[in-house]
């Protein structure tokens, strides 16, 4: 392939038409229902990466200069995987469930159909522009749904391969893709959609968000944030400092649960920076402006906004800060002693920036956090389950990792998220198929019920309503409210209920005896604190 980035023919409108009509048309033949058909899609989509791997690493290495490893580690290997995951579990995804059991209602068979939302939306960005676009793919292929995948125009190469491989591999009236940028965009957020996803800025996220709510569409927000990382005197500096660095550098720091910036205490700060120093020799031993280890930015036009942020900030560059225009390339960067208010801490950074910032202690990290919109993620190292807790039970953010980073996200049966600001809704695995399932609630009422519900047909009498309060719910006991506003919960025994179970115990053991008996009231008044 060549190294020039390739110029993506964008969809035309008229095309734009066509592709909803036909895939209406194929949601309602039913095309998409059997979970067999399904699975036939997924393992396609398999096949598509595994079958053009080296092509989608030049891909990479075209529109971000991607590392072939990272390629591969980060996106290739992790959405082969997540089709293998739906291709296993849709089956039981999809079943119809039955609803918890209720004596109430048992006789109306309540169920939950697991059924398509119909023709879904997914709107993707450039940063992880496989795994992004494609595992959302997976999870609405799962649930039955038609698709359409809108890819990021700022990865031209890869946008356009997977263009070019779906209609190859998988069926061309269940999934097409849309070329295009802003217009493109704003044409298919004209229609109705039976969900968008989209994954992004929020700035843009409000404008979809907007779009999406004049045809009420339902939709879930992917967006980010600044995610911060606290740190504990305790932990072990080398290796928080490798697995943050390396959070901070893979994809030149171009991802949405990259840690944005770092709270330490004041007094452990230089030797926190001397181990992301040692780290950084590690990594990098030839220099990091030579290495092929490290992407590039994706746009002149991203390239710029850091470069300016760095050299707008009143912090002081511990280590590397050197740029390449030309390459778009900037080192990784660890900016010490930033303050509030500083130009590195406007907005997330989206590149291999590390500002630092001292605090007097972890209630001023917290404090910080809790000032500031929710995060996507929010990371933790330390060695103290105290610590831990402290700064997860009293902050917000997606998800909470403790002594890591970014590998939560490709953890199977986790959620992918966010929360108020960094986004709304779930994704990844079961939580995608969820993401684009409607699910339907179902009865089936027998004619016989009417002789225990027929108080419900007018006339209505006081016997009626009688019959009807003996079908209510009834209350624990009142709690007592104490003078902090605490409530406390009156344990109070219920002496028909222990009685039966006494005498079930004694039934099933064979004890006659009184004395024995006895004890054994006494044990379950024990057991229970009656």
């Amino acid at each position: 392939m060549s190294s020039m980035v390739p110029e993506l023919k964008f969809t035309t409108f008229t095309e734009i038409d066509e592709i909803y009509s036909t895939l209406n048309k194929t949601f309602r033949s039913g095309k998409t229902k059997p979970v067999a058909f399904r699975k036939v899609q997924i393992l396609q989509l398999a096949y598509l990466l595994q079958d053009n791997l080296e092509r989608f690493k030049e891909a990479f290495a075209i529109d971000l200069g991607r590392p072939p490893l990272e390629a591969s580690f980060l996106e290739l290997d992790t959405t082969i995987s997540d089709c293998k995951v739906a291709y296993d579990r849709v089956d039981k995804w999809a079943r119809t469930e039955k609803a918890p059991f209720n004596i109430k209602f048992a006789a109306f068979r309540p169920v939950i159909r697991k059924e398509p939302k119909g023709v879904v939306l997914s709107i993707s960005p450039f940063n992880y522009p496989v795994w992004l676009s494609l595992s959302p793919v997976i999870g609405a292929i799962a649930a039955g749904n038609c698709v359409v995948l809108k890819p990021s125009e700022l990865a031209p190469a890869i946008s356009g391969l997977i263009a070019e491989l779906i209609p190859k591999y998988m069926d061309n009236d269940v999934i097409r893709v849309v070329l295009g940028a802003v217009p493109e965009t704003s044409k298919l957020m004209e229609y109705q959609w039976g969900h968008v996803l989209y994954t992004g800025s929020g700035r843009v996220g409000k404008i979809i968000g907007i779009a999406a709510a004049k045809t009420l569409s339902p939709i879930s927000l992917e967006l980010g944030g600044k995610s911060p990382v606290v740190i504990d005197a305790k932990c072990d500096f080398k290796i928080a400092a490798r697995r943050i660095l390396w959070g901070k550098c893979v994809n030149a720091g171009q991802t949405c649960v990259a840690p944005d910036y770092v709270l330490v205490t004041r007094s452990s700060e230089d030797a926190f920076i001397k181990a992301l120093k040692d780290a950084h020799d590690e990594f990098y031993p030839s220099g990091a402006t030579t290495t092929p280890d490290i992407s590039h930015i994706i746009s002149p036009a991203h390239f710029h906004r850091l470069k300016n942020l760095l050299d707008s900030t009143s912090g002081t560059i511990a280590f590397g800060g050197q740029t390449d225009e030309l390459r778009k390339f900037i080192a990784p960067t660890v900016v010490k002693g930033v303050k509030d208010g500083d130009s590195l801490m406007s907005d997330e950074l989206f590149g291999p920036i590390l500002p630092i910032m001292p605090v007097d202690d972890v209630d001023a990290a917290i404090a910080y956090i809790n000032a500031h919109d929710h995060p996507l993620a929010l990371y933790c190292f330390s060695p103290d389950a105290t610590f831990k807790n402290k700064v997860f039970d009293n902050t917000q953010s997606g998800s909470a990792v403790a002594n890591d980073v970014l590998v939560h996200c490709a953890t199977d049966g986790l959620p992918f998220g966010g929360i108020g600001p960094s986004g709304s809704g779930y994704h990844t695995g079961g939580f995608s198929f969820d993401m684009f399932t409607h699910m339907r609630a179902s009865i089936d009422s027998p004619g016989w019920i009417d002789n225990f519900l027929g108080a419900r047909f007018p006339p209505y009498t006081p016997g009626k309503l009688a019959s009807l309060k003996r079908l209510g719910t009834k209350l624990p006991p009142r709690p007592h409210i104490s003078a902090n506003g605490h409530g406390l919960i009156e344990r109070r025994s219920n002496t028909k209920w222990l009685l039966l179970v006494v005498s079930l115990a004694v039934v099933s053991i064979g004890y006659t005896r009184a004395v024995e008996v006895g004890e054994w009231a006494r044990w379950l008044k024990r057991l229970i604190k009656v």
